[in-house]
């Protein structure tokens, strides 16, 4: 729609015209509970007072709504056909001081942007919650929707009598006749303004704290979900974790937290993992288990919360000016919610996690041809919504990690320290946070920030060793690599590692390779020699980057890689053994690695690795080998091994352990043979057992889809799972299994649901895709090559750019690993070069990881030749 794209030289315009003094917001959300169309909209009503720099100036005000029913600016009545046209309000002839009153109809979404309303299938009740980033806040009330123009925030909701209804602000005063009135925030962006309403579960419990000078904070802690997931919700572990974050960023922040109350809403149909808004985090609401999960997920739960926490402070107290330093909130909350994982909570092997999922999304990120710095040139909100990155993410957590070891850890939290008091409650770029840290580690950080915030691309570091006829290290020396496309060198802190066999360390006194050397060096220039380590004895094992200093690809030497080929398993420090494999996934990535090695290193030793985060990633990167990087002649052999390995190792494992269960996943998603069908099957009805597995809800679903994708499940047996579990889960999980099926029909049926409707909820959208795309379905899924390009453009036009995105990645034929899928992106991207350049970014990546899966199988190919 015309004026939806909002701009960076619209904003910065705006921004220099403007200053908002407040906005007074009422919504009346009782239509909620009505049917039809009269369930499609609500009432909004804005007041903002605004200045403007220049008096008689033109500006305009964001909204996205059916209707307007009135504006008003300055007691003049404005005719709505004239002013507005769908996405923006035409603001003529300003005053020095402004008053807009803008009355509107707003609409309810179904797509998770905006204010989302929610159907339990369960019970029938409704429940809303609001999402907005980047710019979603516009569907529920006028504004300037735009990070640099903050102001005070005064909300007034009018909900059905009984709902829990919850803002950025504490409730001011009981609620009469339905009618909610929130506290005055402090000056915040539109973004991260929130409500949420409905019949939800909410407990209470509160913080409190003294500090030095005497003075007390106490913050009431909230945490609510819908009432059918109010039996799984384990709201005392999400309250010690928030407890616990709570203190750490006191502790290390000196910024008392600036919001008054912290409320956590667990929300359902949730595009995100969660959201930052100030007084009211929301969360997806899978975050309440259902049934039985692995460590790794309550980690990854603690993991967000103090993610999202760190935002009151990185994003929310002080925002960035445009979305172009995004990494000032989002890498800073992405390391310190590690950081305070790992310092104050239970997860203490929250580094290894970091260097094995975050890192590998972000070494992704950053060998697509959409790499960009970590500070980013975002030219309007499109761009803004495809940078929520693995670059923005993880890797500027991993550059920031790396600049705490640079400057010391002091000295950046003492940098971080003056940001917030120097910078309360208003806007920064880049350079603002770079003098701060500058005057306290007393660094030029000039060349430091041009190398690793300004410039794209992974370098590669790997160990050069030569030894005399002794045995002993002459030299070495860690060669830096770049890519063409992205040929800067990079200075790095890394530790080298030298590793060699000991026997007896292990429990059962079996050998164990262990670190017997390590130094700490500085990376410059394509060559870097380690004077510390010459003269001891020849490594088995080299491993640069040790420790997790940096952020760069791992290489091996010959020798090193030989030594895991056969003694992986036996490498026994979980930081180290996380980082090879890593190393290993990333040498398979780049096809220099065949798949079949690699599938051989999982199905030899993934049953001896002990993070259970760790072993969850081997078994995602084992089915990725399998069914995109192995060469086609190959697969079914390989599939077979993994199986025969997965099941080895789920009789193996520890009854009733993350591990058992970690593994029974593993054998439902590889199973293929119809012995190992048959298995799934019997687990699934119970006459099969595994001792300590217990088959829940959860886990049935898992069991369920394969029998579904191999035909093995019709509909009456789904439906029949669906009348076990008829709720809200329950329904997307039932939607999932019943695309999986290999039919054409079922096939063409998914397509129109999501392609050629809007009838279904960003959930079911997912769920639909997931279902479609199945592996083993090369060829039933061959016809939708063709039809996914001509439709492409039209639903980016057509719909929200949420399900854009979800139809675009979701639907890119990465089934058929051709050439001519290869082509026909190519022709697409050649005929289409003046499409959305956020679209032709999506179907560049996607385009990308097939030419990548082309040169994998083409390694893999060539290693099955060699005699």
């Amino acid at each position: 729609m015309p004026g939806e794209n909002l701009s960076r030289d619209e904003a910065q315009e705006r921004g220099r015209l403007l200053s908002v003094d407040a906005y007074d917001v009422a919504l009346d959300v009782r239509s909620a509970l009505a049917h039809g169309a009269d369930a499609d909209t609500f009432r909004s009503r804005t007041t903002i007072r605004f200045r403007c720099a220049e008096p008689g100036a033109a500006t305009f005000a964001d909204l996205l709504a059916p209707s307007v029913t009135s504006v008003t600016l300055n007691g003049r009545e404005l005719d709505p056909a004239a002013v507005f046209d769908g996405t923006r309000i035409t603001l003529a002839a300003l005053a020095a001081e402004n008053v807009l009153v803008v009355d509107a109809q707003c609409a309810y979404s179904r797509t998770g942007e905006g204010l989302h309303r929610f159907v339990d299938p369960e019970d029938g009740e409704v429940y809303l919650y609001t999402q907005y980033e980047p710019a979603d806040s516009r569907r529920v009330f006028a504004n300037f929707e735009q990070p640099d123009l903050k102001a005070p925030f005064t909300f007034e909701v009018t909900a059905p009598e009984g709902w829990v209804v919850l803002g950025n602000g504490a409730q001011d005063g009981a609620a009469e006749g339905g009618r909610h009135r929130f506290a005055t925030t402090r000056p915040i962006s539109t973004y991260i303004t929130a409500v949420v309403a409905g019949p939800y579960h909410y407990v209470s419990d509160s913080y409190r704290r003294t500090f030095k000078d005497g003075t007390t904070l106490e913050i009431p802690l909230g945490a609510l979900c819908r009432k059918g997931l109010a039996k799984h919700f384990d709201a005392d572990d999400v309250f010690t974790v928030t407890k616990q974050g709570l203190d750490f960023f006191h502790d290390h922040f000196d910024f008392p937290y600036p919001f008054g109350k912290y409320d956590q809403a667990f929300v359902p149909e949730y595009n995100l993992g969660a959201m930052e808004n100030p007084g009211c985090v929301t969360f997806r609401e899978e975050f309440i288990f259902r049934g039985k999960v692995t460590e790794a997920s309550y980690e990854r739960r603690a993991n967000v919360i103090l993610h999202e926490m760190a935002h009151m402070w990185f994003g929310d107290l002080v925002t960035m000016e445009w979305w172009d330093d995004l990494w000032l909130k989002e890498s800073f909350a992405d390391f310190m919610g590690s950081f305070a994982l790992v310092e104050a909570t239970r997860f203490t092997d929250g580094w290894i996690t970091f260097a094995n999922q975050r890192k590998s999304w972000a070494y992704r990120a950053d060998q697509l041809p959409s790499t960009h710095p970590v500070t980013a040139d975002i030219r309007d909100l499109e761009d803004a919504k495809l940078n929520f990155d693995g670059i923005t993410y993880a890797k500027g957590a991993a550059v920031l990690k790396q600049l705490v070891a640079y400057v010391g850890r002091e000295a950046f939290l003492e940098g971080a320290r003056r940001y917030f008091k120097r910078h309360a409650y208003g806007n920064t770029r880049l350079t603002d946070l770079l003098t701060v840290l500058e005057e306290t580690s007393g660094r030029d950080l000039t060349a430091w920030s041009r190398a690793w915030l300004k410039t794209a691309g992974v370098n590669s570091l790997t160990p050069q060793v030569t030894c005399d006829a002794q045995d002993r290290i002459t030299e070495l020396g860690i060669l830096q690599e770049a890519a063409p496309s992205h040929p800067e060198l990079r200075p790095h802190r890394v530790a080298v590692g030298l590793y060699r066999r000991q026997d007896g360390l292990t429990e059962g006194g079996d050998p164990a390779l262990v670190r017997y050397a390590r130094a700490e060096v500085d990376v410059s220039g394509p060559h870097t020699v380690v004077p510390e380590l010459a003269g001891l004895e020849r490594p088995e094992l080299i491993l640069v980057n040790d420790e997790d200093l940096t952020y760069g690809k791992v290489r091996f030497d010959e020798g090193s890689l030989a030594t895991l080929r056969t003694r992986l398993g036996e490498l026994a420090d979980p930081m180290a053994r996380a980082q090879c494999w890593a190393a290993l996934w990333g040498l398979t990535r780049d096809g220099l690695m065949p798949a079949r090695d690699y599938l051989d290193l999982v199905r030899r030793f993934a049953g001896r690795e002990t993070d259970i985060g760790v072993l969850q990633s081997l078994h995602d990167q084992a089915q990725t080998a399998l069914e995109h990087y192995a060469a086609p002649e190959h697969r079914e052999s390989a599939g077979r091994e993994l199986a025969e390995g997965a099941l080895r190792e789920l009789r193996l494992a520890e009854p009733g352990s993350g591990h058992q269960l970690t593994w029974a996943r593993h054998v439902a998603a590889v199973a293929t043979s119809p012995a190992d069908l048959q298995l799934v099957q019997g687990l699934l009805d119970g006459t099969a057992k595994i001792d300590g597995l217990d088959v829940d809800q959860e886990l049935r679903w898992t069991l369920l889809e394969p029998l579904a994708a191999h035909g093995l499940a019709d509909e009456s047996v789904i439906a029949a799972e669906l009348a076990r579990d008829d709720t809200a889960s329950g329904r997307r999980q039932q939607v999932r299994c019943l695309a999986a099926r290999p039919s054409a029909e079922v096939k063409q049926q998914a397509w129109q649901a999501v392609v050629e409707s809007d009838v279904l909820s960003n959930a079911l959208v997912e769920a639909t895709i997931a279902g479609f795309g199945q592996p083993g379905q090369r060829e039933l899924l061959a016809p939708y090559a063709p039809r996914y390009f001509e439709a492409i453009e039209r639903v980016w036009r057509e719909r929200s750019i949420e399900i854009g995105m979800s139809v675009v990645r979701g639907l890119f034929p990465s089934w058929l690993v051709e050439h001519a899928t290869l082509d026909a992106a190519d022709r697409w991207l050649a005929e289409h070069d003046r499409a959305a350049p956020a679209l032709r970014r999506l179907v560049l990546e996607k385009r990308d990881d097939l030419a990548r899966a082309l040169r994998a199988q083409a390694c893999d190919a060539a290693a099955g030749a060699r005699p």
